[in-house]
């Protein structure tokens, strides 16, 4: 049986009418840039994370790169986020000229761990505290982290927070009043991505900022269009950082499928839990499904030090799996300069050698779930099967 990691074309099959339909309207309009389809798509998304504004943009890495210029990072500032996440998080601040700071994450949801937070700029000279001007935690693999500790450490410290939510669009979290707020509402921005393979995917790359305030909402949109207000007129320096009018199309037909495809992630894992959950107890540590509504962009097992040796076996039975992510970002070559070790952040480390990502995509099959527990329980056990 194959089971691929990701099948966006069974996705595809089910919307193709209404996408063609779409994308064919459009290209009769000749609108390719901005324009009423990318204002739909900001409303909506806007709408859906609970939040005020949205500002449609080039992809998930400029959704973080312009978010870091609204709050005017640059050359020798300082901004904290994590050393385990895609590398734009960390990328887009060192292109502004700025230090990525990082912060280790909880052994059990790879989210930035919030009392290292507070234990990391509580321990940093004066000199260099003033030099910090922003705090990016990352909903890792579809699960919100610990916003309101890190709003806390945020607010004692004047300390804007980002939020990179590229994997989390609908992920929520519960405050302790009860209040629930969705990804990308809880910051000063939140900024997501669309590339295909997030739970939200484009035909291309895609982005949006979200924020809860009008002046930054305001400036979003000028600094998009390489600090324009009016046309060919510059008070700032921004960029090209639009969102096709393309890919907004395919998105608004994508977003109405949205929480059902979540849904059917949240069931798959569900199931996942139930198949492991009779097998494999003390070989497989499974995610931990802490927040009220967890996405799960990815479905994350722990394995231990077979890891490497378990991707080749699951890809020679025909089955996709990931490591997310391999080299954490202290360790990355082009970062040797903050002069980090190796054991800086041991959680980080750890989580880079022993974790797997397991496919979870909503058109996946019970059979095909089925299949994937049986040859991790025959990686484990030799000749036993489960099935």
């Amino acid at each position: 049986m194959k089971v691929p990691l990701l099948d966006l074309t069974e996705q595809y099959n089910g919307i193709r009418d209404e996408v063609m339909s779409a994308v064919v309207e459009l290209f009769d309009s000749q609108q390719f840039i901005l324009g009423p389809k990318v204002m739909e798509l900001e409303n909506r998304v806007a709408d859906y994370c609970g939040c005020r504004y949205a500002v449609g943009v080039s992809s998930g890495t400029d959704a973080l790169l312009i978010s870091l210029m609204a709050i005017g990072v640059s050359h020798g500032d300082m901004v904290i986020t994590t050393p385990y996440t895609f590398f734009s998080t960390a990328g887009v601040i060192a292109r502004l000229g700025a230090l990525p700071v990082f912060v280790d994450i909880d052994d059990k949801t790879y989210n930035m761990d919030p009392a290292k937070l507070a234990e990391t700029i509580s321990s940093m000279k004066e000199s260099d505290r003033a030099r910090l001007k922003a705090i990016i935690p990352v909903h890792l693999f579809g699960q919100c982290a610990d916003m309101e500790e890190i709003i806390r450490v945020g607010d004692l410290y004047d300390l804007p927070i980002i939020e990179d939510a590229a994997q989390a669009i609908g992920a929520e979290y519960q405050f302790e009043d009860g209040e629930v707020k969705r990804a990308g509402s809880m910051g000063k921005f939140g900024c997501f991505s669309f590339f295909p393979s997030k739970n939200l995917g484009g035909f291309g790359d895609g982005g949006m900022v979200t924020t809860n305030e009008e002046s930054a909402y305001d400036f979003l949109k000028r600094m998009r269009v390489h600090g324009s207000e009016p046309k060919y007129y510059h008070s700032v320096v921004g960029g090209n950082f639009r969102l096709d009018a393309l890919q907004a199309a395919v998105l608004l037909i994508k977003i109405n499928f949205l929480d059902d495809w979540t849904e059917k992630r949240k069931n798959n894992a569900g199931y996942y839990r139930k198949l492991f959950g009779e097998v494999l107890t003390n070989e497989i540590e499974l995610p931990l499904d802490k927040t009220v509504r967890h996405v799960y962009n990815q479905f994350i097992i722990k394995v231990g030090n077979r890891r490497d040796e378990l991707k080749k076996f699951l890809n020679d039975n025909d089955i996709g799996c990931e490591i997310y992510y391999p080299v954490p970002l202290h360790m990355q070559s082009c970062f040797s300069y903050l002069g980090y070790r190796q054991d800086s952040f041991p959680v980080s480390a750890e989580a880079a050698m022993t974790t797997l990502a397991l496919p979870v995509y909503p058109e996946l099959t019970r059979q095909q779930m089925e299949y994937v527990v049986d040859r991790i329980y025959c990686f484990f056990k030799k000749d036993k099967k489960i099935s």
